[in-house]
């Protein structure tokens, strides 16, 4: 792999392990958002029986583990490039008494899997920090077996995810910081439609379909709202880490007028849209 594709790697790496505590805090929150997501691709992969189905950026475990209490007799492998994370993906396996998943710390542009090993794969929000999605995609395509199912899901464009542009925007209005490239490691780098289905297309992958699914961030209050996107989200942490005390309390107090008036009502609960790109092999 060329170094700049290696420096995003361990960058990132070192992001998700040191994220790790605020996933696992705000766990709860984040997987009840995201669920439909994850409820989409296995209804998209049908996972039944013996299958061996590969779940990549698992992160904290899902969807990788409902997927496993699914099976009978098949067996869930998840990965993740940071070890920490699929820590807790583990401790969150043993809570639910779900046996038949292993974790390997891996990069999804190097799997260390020989071709046609499984007969599904999900990704649930990885694609978008993929140093190379093209060689990822292959990759996923590599060790899926012939008539595999794979499905990942993505996030779609700014204007349907005020989850993001709430505090994204503010930041960048207040600390005068360019949009990061439409090419570089982000949120909203496979919202174009057709982008993924086109990488699974280009992998050889046929019968593929996008699909809109929607979620809601239950997040209750504009101060929880903050809390949680503070903790968990490395690009909103990295930019405020350059603002001063008096910086910092600006941009929250934006950001919370903000959504209060979005949601006079006080409960806040925000929309997000995602995309679901299926293939076959």
């Amino acid at each position: 792999m060329e170094q700049q594709l290696l420096e995003i790697r361990e960058q990132q790496k070192a992001s998700w392990n040191k994220f790790s505590p605020g996933w696992k805090k705000w766990d709860d929150l984040t997987m009840d958002f995201i669920k439909p997501m994850g409820d989409e691709i296995i209804r998209q992969i049908h996972p039944k029986g013996e299958d061996r189905v590969l779940d990549v950026a698992s992160g904290t475990g899902e969807p990788g583990l409902t997927i496993a209490s699914m099976l009978q007799g098949g067996k869930v492998t998840l990965t993740d490039l940071s070890e920490d994370m699929l820590n807790i993906a583990t401790e969150h396996a043993m809570l639910r008494g779900i046996q038949n998943v292993e974790t390997r710390v891996c990069d999804v542009c190097e799997l260390p899997f020989a071709d046609n090993t499984f007969d599904a794969i999900s990704c649930r929000f990885g694609f978008m920090f993929f140093p190379d999605m093209e060689l990822a995609t292959k990759e996923m395509a590599r060790v899926l077996k012939p008539g595999g199912r794979i499905a990942t899901a993505v996030w779609n464009v700014p204007e349907k995810n005020f989850w993001v542009t709430a505090i994204g925007g503010t930041i960048n209005r207040n600390m005068q910081l360019a949009p990061p490239s439409p090419e570089a490691p982000g949120m909203f780098r496979c919202a174009k439609s057709g982008l993924i289905k086109g990488l699974f297309e280009q992998a050889g992958l046929k019968n593929t379909s996008e699909k809109e699914v929607v979620g809601q961030l239950k997040c209750g209050t504009a101060e929880v709202y903050w809390n949680m996107m503070t903790e968990i989200a490395a690009p909103f942490v990295a930019a405020l880490s350059k603002a001063d005390p008096a910086m910092r309390e600006k941009i929250k107090a934006e950001v919370v007028q903000m959504i209060d008036q979005k949601y006079p009502d006080g409960k806040v609960m925000i929309d997000a849209s995602a995309l679901v790109i299926y293939g076959e092999k």
